[in-house]
């Protein structure tokens, strides 16, 4: 199959002369492909750090993003060598700049021609590898915190336009690495076409906890529109984000705020028979019945499957469970 790929690219017109040539005396098995365009980028208001690609292959979310709060982020892409995102970290981690890390990493790659890879830290430097062997279009380009790379492109556009999307986009640092992949995408993205797409957000966690740090870790591993799916995958997080503030927020007797953190949730995500559930669970406890009654009416509309748990919860998570169940089912 690798060899029937190498000549149906080589009849588009894409050279892999330099990977063919090394193949012809010392042949070795042919990295993952995940030729695509990406943004590695900060938020220097949050600290967040995070890396946003899209892809004609399949799970490129398992091979190309990778970052640390407080370190950096990296996006390691077309004949990929995974070992360059946690190395750049390592290297970054220890104390390097981007631009050394990477010129560590690239001078002992024998393969580095065809190579691209994408480097940012935390105070905003960037470093970026294009190596001459990667399939055209293939280009990249960076700003004030953030580089974007591309190969294997539909159009030379496709960098710049995402650079100048991100530039002008607003709201989280989530929000304008999505406005990125857009503008990549209308630039014509990956010439094959698109399949899947992921998104990696850092941020401060808690002391000693450091997967409390991976604020947004999705990915979208096979789907004709994977930059759209993405974008849902992202609000429905913001949505349960919301619910888990405002569960903290009841834990704390804090009802009302614990309400407009739910009904912000539902705001983004309105049939959501989760949490209507749960926010009728949160009524019952603030003394609020008939609205408790209303949200379980409608969760059990959406999933009946609410009327089989309702009898195993006690009144810690649903007081007065019983009674919602009897009236539901009058």
């Amino acid at each position: 199959m690798a060899l029937i790929r190498t000549f149906v690219l080589v009849a588009l017109g894409f050279s892999l002369c330099p990977i063919i040539a090394q193949a012809s005396t010392d042949w070795k098995p042919r990295p993952p492909f995940a030729s695509t365009f990406s943004i590695v980028a900060l938020d220097p208001d949050t600290g967040e750090l995070g890396v946003a690609v899209q892809s004609h292959w399949f799970s490129v979310g398992s091979l190309v993003p990778w970052a640390e709060y407080g370190v950096g982020a990296v996006a390691t892409q077309s004949f990929v060598e995974v070992a360059y995102g946690p190395e750049s970290l390592r290297l970054m981690r220890e104390g390097r700049s981007p631009k050394e890390a990477l010129d560590l990493l690239t001078r002992k790659d024998e393969q580095r021609a065809v190579r691209q890879v994408g480097i940012i830290d935390a105070r905003g430097r960037t470093a970026t590898w294009t190596g001459e062997g990667c399939i055209t279009h293939a280009g990249h380009t960076s700003g004030k915190n953030f580089s974007v790379q591309g190969n294997l492109l539909a159009s030379a556009e496709v960098w710049g336009t995402m650079a100048s999307a991100f530039e002008s986009a607003e709201g989280r640092l989530a929000d304008r690495l999505l406005a990125a992949l857009d503008a990549g995408q209308s630039a014509g993205g990956d010439v094959r076409g698109m399949q899947s797409a992921a998104i990696l957000v850092v941020g401060r966690g808690e002391p000693g906890k450091p997967w409390t740090q991976k604020k947004i870790d999705l990915r979208v591993e096979d789907h004709p529109e994977p930059i759209e799916e993405l974008r849902r995958l992202v609000r429905l997080q913001q949505a349960y984000d919301l619910a888990n503030e405002g569960d903290s927020l009841v834990g704390q007797k804090k009802f009302e705020a614990a309400f407009r953190a739910y009904d912000q949730a539902l705001s983004l995500d309105p049939d959501n028979d989760e949490l209507i559930f749960w926010r009728g669970s949160m009524y019952m406890m603030a003394g609020k019945p008939e609205a408790a009654l209303a949200d379980v009416r409608r969760a059990v509309e959406l999933n009946p499957r609410w009327l089989k748990l309702l009898p195993h919860l006690g009144p810690d998570l649903f007081p007065g469970a019983a009674d919602i169940l009897e009236k539901i089912r009058r």
